[in-house]
Parts: C-alpha cells; sequence; structure tokens
C-alpha cells in the first residue's frame, strides 16, 4: 500500500494494554510491577464504571481506557478517573473479544479498528467519531476478495493484529459444507485497502496444492484462524495457527494432508509470503483445531 512508507507504528511501551491479549506477542502480560504479593492485599476500588459490558477484554493506551457498553457503544475513559471521554452508540455486532490501536509515529494519529459483522471500521481513538476516508465512506466489506464469501457469509470472534501500519485477519468461516476458506488477509490502517491475502486453501500453482485433491479450493472451506495470533515486531513475522479444513468430521472429498489446515504457519507480515508452517494434524477428521496465540520467548 502506497501509505506504508509514510506512516508506521509508534514503538509499543510494554506499559499499555493494547489489543485484547496485551500486544503483539499475545503474552496476556505487562512488565509493572506496582501489584506486588507485599501490596496486594491493600488493593482498594479507585473508581467503578456502571454500564460496561461483560465478555469484552478493554484496552488501555495512554492513560485511557476502551471497552463496550450500553446500545452496543464503544466507551473510552479516563483510566484514572473512569470519566467517560466519549461514546460511540450503535456498533452492536462489534468483534466480541476487542478492538485493536494503531497510533502513527509522531502520535498525533490514533485509530481504533474493529470487525462489527461482515465490516471492517476504523474510529479516531481521541474523538469516538468514524473516520470515512477510511475504506468507502467508513467501511470496507471483508466478503470482498473472498471465495463464497458473499453467499456463505463471514464473520470473525477475533479483532486481529496489528504491525506496523497493517492490521492483519483471521476469520470464523463456519463448518458447513462449501463454507469460505480461511485466507489470512492484512489491510492498510490509513486507506482500509487489501494489502496481501494468503490462500490457507492453495490455488493451482501455489506451495501445498497437491495436498489436496484438484480444485480443491473451489469448494472446500476452513483451515482458518478464528482465535489468535502472534507478531514479532521487530522481525515482522506473524504466526497464525489454523484450524480443520471443511467439513469437520469428514474428509472423503479431500484426500490428501490438506495443507494449511491444522498448522502453525509463519508468515512475513509485510507481504503474506510463508515462511515455514508446522502441521499438527494431517487430514484432520476430529476437528482438532489450533487456536490459542503461540507465546513467543527469548531463551
Amino acid at each position: 500500500a502506497v501509505s506504508a512508507s509514510v506512516a508506521v507504528t509508534a514503538a509499543r511501551s510494554d506499559k499499555w494494554w493494547w489489543d485484547n491479549l496485551s500486544g503483539p506477542d499475545s503474552s496476556s502480560f505487562v512488565a509493572v510491577d506496582q501489584i506486588r504479593k507485599t501490596n496486594v492485599q491493600q488493593l482498594a476500588v479507585a473508581w467503578t464504571y456502571p454500564y460496561a459490558t461483560s465478555g469484552f477484554n478493554p484496552i488501555v493506551v495512554n492513560d485511557v481506557l476502551y471497552t463496550t457498553g450500553r446500545n452496543g457503544s464503544l466507551i473510552a475513559l479516563d483510566a484514572s478517573t473512569g470519566k467517560e471521554l466519549w461514546i460511540h452508540e450503535r456498533l452492536t455486532g462489534m468483534t466480541s473479544r476487542g478492538v485493536n490501536y494503531w497510533q502513527s509515529d509522531d502520535g498525533k494519529d490514533g485509530r481504533l479498528l474493529f470487525l462489527i459483522n461482515n465490516f471492517l471500521q476504523a474510529i479516531d481513538a481521541k474523538t469516538g467519531k468514524s473516520i470515512t476516508t477510511f475504506g468507502t465512506n467508513g467501511v470496507v466489506d471483508l466478503r470482498a476478495n473472498l471465495l463464497r464469501g458473499d453467499r456463505m457469509g463471514w464473520s470473525n470472534n477475533s479483532p486481529g493484529k496489528i504491525w506496523k501500519n497493517l492490521l492483519i485477519l483471521g476469520s470464523t468461516t463456519g463448518e458447513a459444507f462449501v463454507s469460505p476458506p480461511g485466507d489470512i488477509r492484512a489491510y492498510d490502517v490509513l486507506t482500509g485497502k487489501l494489502a496481501w491475502q494468503f490462500h490457507t486453501i492453495p490455488t493451482p500453482g501455489e506451495f501445498g496444492y497437491e495436498t489436496w485433491p484438484k480444485d480443491a479450493w473451489k469448494y472446500v472451506g476452513g483451515a482458518n484462524n478464528w482465535g489468535s495470533m502472534a507478531v514479532d515486531d521487530a522481525r515482522g513475522i506473524v504466526y497464525v495457527p489454523t484450524g480443520s479444513a471443511t467439513y469437520d468430521f469428514y474428509g472423503g472429498d479431500r484426500h490428501g494432508a490438506n495443507l494449511f489446515a491444522n498448522c502453525l504457519i509463519a508468515l512475513d507480515a509485510r507481504t503474506g509470503k510463508r515462511l515455514w508452517h508446522f502441521q499438527t494434524v494431517h487430514h484432520d477428521l476430529w476437528d482438532l483445531d489450533n487456536v490459542s496465540a503461540p507465546q513467543l520467548a527469548t531463551v
């Protein structure tokens, strides 16, 4: 995308909770020492906010907490006081597990990116207003560029991952026959344009095509990332776990090892090019999805 060279994500401080699993490495961990074994018994309620909803993982960046609440709202609160900063109502259908925060290198442009039903939207993190220059009148149709996506539907439980100025997304494609394939896609956070697309069910000429029957990509779906992924921010590698192909419990129409179902796939975060993969189950018949994000650790 054109904007890739002019806008990059600012360095991510370990102090903040950037997405539903804390940050790029999906560690669910923040390196702060304010709460310790020696003082945990002294904790007291600092403030409460009565209108939030459960089941959503709030994020906290630059002393602002973003959560969901009444009337399908996305809400910004002062993280120190709980005071409402803004409310954006009527976002019913928003991804249940959270949203993503992106910030420009100079810190002047902050965006919340989230999925609502079949669409991707962006909101100004400072004002709570929709960014109408994003996509088409503020909306990106995620069924586009996905085989059978317009006919069979498309959704996602998880918000994806931010790397630089890209939002990398998996999908919840369904488990029925001829469900859409679980392509991994990246979108420019400024324009909403598709930056790259990795076919989890290979098309002719692509690596892994021979692990399926001829033209399986025309009717087999799934092999999708419906859970979480992790990103090595410095190296620019996204690690994507995938689930089984459809139909989950019948494989007579998909003989072979079925790459890239039931895999951990390492992709170049900038281009979507496959770097390596490891398949945990060949030709899955038991719905043994890989769901949780891999944990990155320096040994």
